[in-house]
């Protein structure tokens, strides 16, 4: 219980992480920043994904157990965050620049994907030799 417990603490701070990107993506936006500071069209599309993802998380907090691939993904989609930021650091180093986040958000995307996982809920037995049922179709 105390697991499931600790889970719905980090899916809280999660879903509010999350959704104030929904914040940033309005900003960015309203006023045109993704055009005007350097043409990144690829970022209000990130912070669409992840604002989304916010608010689904909202509705795995109540039952974990139920939304485990929700938060799987969650946990997985950080890390490979953190995997993909720390070659883009490798990269810029080895042409002699560095990145403006580098490396605090690569620890931080990856204390998140590490921490999910280690508090993902266990999969449910499903029921041994239980009978599949017949498709329904629709009547005509």
């Amino acid at each position: 219980m105390k697991r499931e417990r600790a889970l719905q603490v980090v899916l809280v701070v999660m879903a509010l992480f999350y959704t104030f990107w929904g914040y940033l993506l309005f900003d960015s936006l309203w006023h045109s920043n993704w055009l005007i500071q350097g043409h990144n069209d690829v970022m209000p599309m990130f912070l669409s994904l992840n604002a989304a993802l916010g608010l689904c998380l909202w509705f795995a907090i109540k039952q974990p157990a139920k939304n485990r691939l929700l938060i799987a993904y969650v946990a997985w989609s950080s890390l490979a965050h953190a995997f993909t930021m720390t070659i883009q650091s490798a990269e810029a180093i080895a042409h002699g620049m560095h990145r403006k986040d580098s490396p605090q958000d690569i620890v931080i995307f990856a204390v998140i994907g590490i921490t999910i996982l280690a508090l993902l809920p266990p999969k449910q037995a499903s029921a041994a030799g239980a009978p599949i049922s017949d498709p329904r179709l629709a009547e005509r």
